[in-house]
Parts: structure tokens; sequence; C-alpha cells
């Protein structure tokens, strides 16, 4: 079962409604005052932050992810997502960030769904993260970030930057892997003119890192 159906109707199944329960006193357990306000500070938030380490998050989401099946993570991931505590969206995010998922389409829609909803930069460190795995298991998708370029949200266009980070990164790409490469370029070619430091901070970063395989295509790029 991997329609969008199945992994947003969660109270069906009285198991895993326990497990999303479980989880998120979890989360207040892990927490720590000091760190929630630092976090807070951090990320100019105003959501309610609980301040549980990135390790432990990290942990956490991996016990699940050995736990549940694809569909009921996704489940999970939108109830957690759902509460709007911004710790427990971003271990949503972690439970949806995996190199081999199948089926992945789940997992896509729900990506898809939450990226114009990011709201600062840990979330939308964290949602890059999960995207960039589900770009390189389907480049095709490079249609759907396209639109994200023009988005009204500034943490929209900033994930859509970082998310197609794979493409600078690659030591030996293919000739497909160079037109994404090309492709994004365009792209970034196209947010000259945007000085807000998160979009120029991420276009900057992405170039460095492109820098450090192919220094010759960046020096050609910052000529024209």
């Amino acid at each position: 079962m991997t329609d969008e159906t199945s992994a947003t109707s969660p109270a069906h199944d009285t198991g895993l409604t326990a497990k999303v329960a479980e989880a998120l006193a979890q989360l207040h357990t892990l927490g720590d005052a000091g760190r929630a306000a630092r976090d807070k500070a951090a990320n100019r938030t105003t959501r309610k932050t609980l301040g549980v380490p990135a390790s432990a998050l990290g942990d956490l989401a991996k016990t699940l992810r050995e736990k549940l099946s694809v569909d009921h993570r996704v489940i999970l991931a939108d109830a957690l997502w759902q509460d709007g505590t911004f710790d427990a969206r971003l271990l949503a995010l972690r439970l949806l960030t995996q190199a081999r998922i199948r089926p992945d389409d789940g997992v896509w829609a729900r990506l898809t769904e939450w990226v114009v909803q990011f709201d600062c930069r840990a979330i939308a460190d964290a949602g890059a993260g999960a995207i960039s795995r589900r770009l390189t298991a389907d480049p095709a998708r490079l249609d759907v970030v396209e639109g994200w370029m023009q988005a009204a949200n500034v943490w929209t266009r900033r994930t859509a930057i970082a998310a197609t980070a794979p493409w600078a990164k690659m030591n030996h790409p293919s000739e497909a892997d160079l037109a994404a490469r090309e492709r994004v370029l365009g792209w970034l070619a196209g947010m000259a003119g945007d000085d807000r430091p998160v979009i120029r901070q991420a276009v900057e970063g992405w170039l460095r890192d492109l820098a450090k395989r192919d220094p010759a295509r960046v020096a050609a790029f910052l000529r024209t």
C-alpha cells in the first residue's frame, strides 16, 4: 500500500497511534530546557522547542526506521510533522532520510508537501538532506524542484539549492549527471539578483562544492 491515502490516516491503526504518542513522549524526555532556548534563538523560530540533541534525534530515528515499514514510517512522520513542535518536525524529516527506500512515492509526496512549510535553517537543512536522497534516486524529480526556485518562501528556495548539492559533489559524473549539473547552474544564474543572506550562502556553498571538482566550470560561471 503506497498511495497517499495510506500515508495520512493513522487513526485506524491503534498500534501506530500508540507509536506516535510514544515518540512524542521520548522527545520530551530527551529535551533540555537550556538547549531548547539556544535552538529557538539560533533558528529564530517561534515554534515550541524541546532542545533534543541532534545525536539523540538521529538515534531515535534510526530505531524507528528499523521497526517500521516504509508506509508506517511515512504515517508516523506525518503525525510528527503535524504536531508542529520544532524537534518533532526534525524527527519527521530524519525518519524519511535514507538513501534506499522502496517504494518511495509516499516519502516523496510528504516531502513535497512539507517543503513549502519550511520556516527555519535547521528544518530546511534536514529537509534538504531527505530530499536530496530522493532526487538521486529519481533525477526526473528535478522537474518538481525547479518550481521551488520561484517559491514565495525563502526557505523553500534555499532547500531547492541545497537538495541538488549531490550534483555539485560528484567526482565522476555521467553525461546525465553533467546535464543535471548544468540545469542547476542555470537556476543559480537566475538567482544572481537575490541578495538575501540565506540564498546567497546556499548558492556560494553549492559553487564551493563544485569548485573542488571542476574549478574551471565555476570560474566560467562566475565570469558570466
